[in-house]
């Protein structure tokens, strides 16, 4: 990695070549059946994109080698260092600059994410777009069974600090469907790749520091859809969560996670 890079310690197995300008990354722990059928149905719409599996460290068994190849992933990037799902990020976003990537895109594992907006994420890449939020709520978006306390939350408490923080208006800021140019993450005014993000913060700063640095952004309809009934599928509960995501947010919108400036 180069100099100045803080990466969390990981194992790389990587399956194949690289095909294509942009990659796809999905971070996961312990998906299940829920990864499986979200990589089938990547594969099915034969996407031109290099799929990128960020594992948090899994031990459900639904990672094997084999059937990663089998749905076409180039490689699976395992974190064996400390931090959640911002340390899993770092791994991917870093190990795909070094591979020389265009631009990356990011979904959840958990498969609640309509697969089809992939295709928009590398559309608006191509169009010159540095950072690309997916929103259920923006035009063409749809919001399934969405629980009402995370509704509540990200249209009245999320959306707007973040939006405020970045002098642009976004309106479903916690929703991981995105993308970032390459000339973006690598500028040295953003500098993701710092053990700062352990968390869930790298996505809260990034979605404020490409508008405030004058990137082109912009926000896309997609699809979010939770189960009916059951468990909701997310590794973000209980008390103790939301208030690291509070805290995170908060030091987001006042600035904390901002590089010192540099004094070359």
């Amino acid at each position: 990695m180069p100099a100045g890079w803080q990466v969390p310690a990981f194992i790389e197995d990587v399956y194949r070549e690289r095909r294509s300008d942009y990659c796809l990354v999905i971070p996961v722990i312990n998906e299940g059946d829920r990864i499986r059928d979200q990589l089938k149905r990547i594969a099915g719409m034969a996407i031109p994109i290099d799929i990128v599996v960020a594992d948090g460290g899994s031990t459900d068994g639904s990672l094997a080698p084999e059937w990663l190849k089998e749905m076409n992933v180039r490689a699976c990037l395992t974190k064996t260092g400390p931090g959640r799902l911002s340390a899993q990020l770092r791994v991917a976003y870093a190990w795909a600059m070094q591979q020389g990537y265009d631009g990356v895109a990011t979904i959840d594992g958990n498969g609640k994410d309509g697969v089809d907006g992939i295709w928009k994420m590398i559309e608006k890449l191509r169009d010159g777009y540095d950072y690309v939020q997916g929103s259920r709520y923006a035009p063409g978006g749809v919001a399934e069974n969405t629980p009402i306390l995370r509704w509540f939350a990200c249209r009245f408490i999320h959306a707007p600090l973040i939006s405020l923080a970045a002098r642009h208006w976004f309106t479903d800021t916690t929703n991981g469907f995105r993308s970032y140019s390459r000339l973006f993450l690598l500028d040295r005014r953003v500098q993701p790749f710092r053990d700062i993000f352990r968390e869930y913060s790298l996505l809260f700063y990034l979605s404020v520091r490409a508008s405030q640095l004058g990137f082109r952004v912009t926000e896309i309809g997609v699809k979010r859809s939770y189960p009916k009934s059951g468990v909701v599928p997310t590794k973000i509960s209980g008390p103790g969560a939301a208030l690291r995501l509070m805290r995170e947010l908060l030091q987001v919108f006042f600035g904390a996670y901002h590089p010192v400036p540099d004094r070359d």
